[in-house]
């Protein structure tokens, strides 16, 4: 009878262990299956958003540049410590990497990236502009040949200052665009923090037209604060202030210039400013958001 009753018990155990298996296993099924519903939701709302989304153009593109067909990205302000291999093992997190070039430079290098399709580089420009590899901030943005630029060496060129931390050369090129003539926007950056300093420079075929744009657009709205604007004056290399030193307060005479080599990107004038009596304007960089016009 003992004999009889263990076995009896052991065929229990085992019904039970198989009864316990099998819904292990239905669970395992069901987790697999919500899985994959919800991996196949997941995609198809980011497919349905990438078809959607368009990145921002942060960089400077030339006016009029489509980049509908583009598969390459630029990529800038790039550690010097950075390898052609780190770069594509970044930028594989966009898509699949079809070649990559790394042009080293002492203090900053850049290159370019092409993907095999549109998209990858979209989410690239989206999802890696203003990341930081070794501590730097890279520039991520539509490649595009030199020769789509127009050359604006002999153009009127104004400086643009008062520029809120959201505009970038697309917005101001569209804010002056209403100027048949205006050839060129661009705000400058920080290399080191990847943020706008505040102003930028416009470049205009005609001299009346960027005349008129200084005096018309002072004070108008472009994004969340009143610009101010003024001619870019002529560069002095021997009082420039040091490009890294972005607290300096530059003097400037009102004067203009048509010299893309005479054109400054810091300010400055040519005379000495303190003894000029025509230095009536001061640049201050480098302010933080919370500081406000008054």
């Amino acid at each position: 009878m003992n004999g009889a009753g263990g076995s009896h018990q052991q065929q229990q155990q085992r019904l039970r262990q198989q009864q316990q298996q099998q819904q292990a296993l239905l669970m395992q099924q069901a987790l697999q299956q919500q899985q994959q519903y919800q991996s196949g939701v997941l995609a198809a709302a980011t497919a349905a958003a990438m078809t959607q989304m368009e990145p921002i153009s942060n960089g400077n593109l030339p006016p009029g540049f489509d980049p509908s067909t583009c598969r390459s990205v630029y990529v800038g302000n790039v550690n010097p410590n950075v390898t052609e291999t780190l770069l594509i093992e970044v930028f594989q997190s966009a898509g699949l990497v079809e070649r990559c070039k790394l042009i080293r430079k002492e203090k900053s290098s850049f290159g370019f990236v092409d993907y095999y399709d549109r998209r990858s580089a979209a989410l690239a420009i989206m999802t890696l502009h203003g990341r930081h590899i070794y501590g730097q901030a890279i520039k991520v943005n539509w490649a595009y040949a030199s020769t789509q630029r127009e050359d604006t060496s002999g153009h009127f060129h104004i400086f643009v200052g008062d520029l809120s931390s959201e505009v970038n050369d697309a917005t101001l090129y569209a804010c002056f665009s209403a100027y048949p003539s205006c050839s060129d926007a661009r705000v400058m950056w920080d290399n080191k923090t990847g943020r706008s300093r505040g102003y930028g420079f416009v470049s205009f075929r005609n001299q009346q037209e960027a005349e008129t744009a200084i005096t018309e657009m002072t004070g108008k709205w472009l994004g969340s604060r009143q610009i101010r604007c003024n001619w870019a004056t002529k560069n002095n290399s021997e009082e420039k202030p040091e490009t890294d030193n972005h607290n300096a307060v530059v003097l400037t005479n009102g004067g203009s210039s048509n010299s893309a080599t005479d054109a400054s990107l810091d300010g400055g004038s040519k005379e000495n400013p303190e003894n000029n009596p025509d230095c009536t304007t001061v640049y201050v960089g480098n302010l933080g958001h919370e500081v406000e016009t008054k």
